[in-house]
C-alpha cells in the first residue's frame, strides 16, 4: 500500500515539475504603465522572441483551420477574407470560437475618437483596430484590452500590429518596453519610445501616423507616415 501511494506521489511530483518547466512568469512595471504580471508558456514565449523583429510573420499558415474562421456580427467594410485569414492565425487562443462583435464603424458611428471610446466603456475583452486609408491601405492593431483614456499605458504582450500594405506583415510585442496603448481626448496612441508612434489617431480619427518604434520594432504600416484615414473599424471577441 505504502508503494503505491509513493508511486503516485511521484508520479504528482513529475505532472507538476513539467507543468511549471511550460511556464513562465512576466513582470511588467514602467514610468507609464502600470505594472502588471502576464503568465505564458514557455513556447509562446520563445514564439515572440521570434517574432519580435520586423519582418514578415513566419508562422506557418498551415496552422489556419477552416473551423476557426470568425463570425462576424456585421459585414466588414474594410476585412476581406484574405484579411481574415490572415489575421486569425495569428490571434491569442483565449480569442478562437468568439463572435466577433462590430464595437465601432465610422460608417455607422461617424469620425470620433470620443463615440468610439464611449462604445467600449462597457467592454472587457481584446479588440481589433482596422483602418484603411485614403490610399486604399489596410492596416491596424490587435489590443489585448478595449480602447479607454487612461492616465497611464495599458495592454499586454499580446497586442500586436499589422498590416497589408501590400503583403501581410505582423510586428509582435519587442519587449524594448511596454508602451502598448495609451489614450486620451485629443488621440489615440500604440507603441511608443525612440521619438514616435507605432500608430497615432487625432479626435476626429481624421488624421493618422504611423511611425518605427521600439514596442515593436515596426515599420510605418502605411505608405506613408502621415496618412489621411478612410475608414476606421473595432472589432471585439465575446461571447
Amino acid at each position: 500500500m505504502w508503494k503505491r501511494r509513493l508511486e503516485k506521489l511521484t508520479d504528482k511530483s513529475e505532472t507538476m515539475k513539467k507543468m511549471w518547466e511550460n511556464i513562465k512568469v512576466l513582470y511588467f512595471a514602467s514610468d507609464c504603465a502600470e505594472p502588471y504580471v502576464e503568465i505564458i508558456t514557455v513556447k509562446d514565449s520563445k514564439r515572440r522572441l521570434s517574432l519580435c523583429s520586423s519582418v514578415e510573420s513566419e508562422v506557418d499558415d498551415s496552422e489556419y483551420q477552416e473551423d476557426d474562421f470568425p463570425v462576424l456580427s456585421h459585414e466588414s467594410q474594410l476585412l476581406d477574407e484574405y484579411h481574415l485569414q490572415k489575421l486569425v492565425a495569428h490571434l491569442p487562443p483565449r480569442t478562437q470560437g468568439y463572435l466577433w462583435q462590430l464595437a465601432y464603424s465610422t460608417v455607422i458611428h461617424g469620425s470620433s475618437l470620443k463615440t468610439l471610446y464611449r462604445n467600449m466603456a462597457n467592454l472587457d475583452s481584446p479588440v481589433l483596430l482596422v483602418i484603411k486609408d485614403m490610399h486604399k491601405k489596410v492596416f491596424g492593431a490587435f489590443c489585448s484590452d478595449p480602447f479607454r483614456v487612461s492616465k497611464y499605458c495599458y495592454g499586454t504582450g499580446e497586442t500586436f500590429l499589422f498590416s497589408f500594405n501590400p503583403d501581410f506583415q505582423l510586428y509582435r510585442w519587442s519587449g524594448e518596453n511596454s508602451y502598448f496603448v495609451s489614450g486620451n481626448l485629443e488621440s489615440l496612441q500604440i507603441g511608443a519610445g525612440g521619438g514616435g508612434f507605432a500608430l497615432w489617431l487625432d479626435a476626429d480619427l481624421y488624421h493618422g501616423a504611423s511611425f518605427s518604434c521600439p514596442t515593436f520594432h515596426n515599420a510605418p504600416l502605411s505608405t506613408h507616415e502621415d496618412f489621411i484615414v478612410q475608414d476606421v473599424e473595432v472589432w471585439t471577441m465575446q461571447n
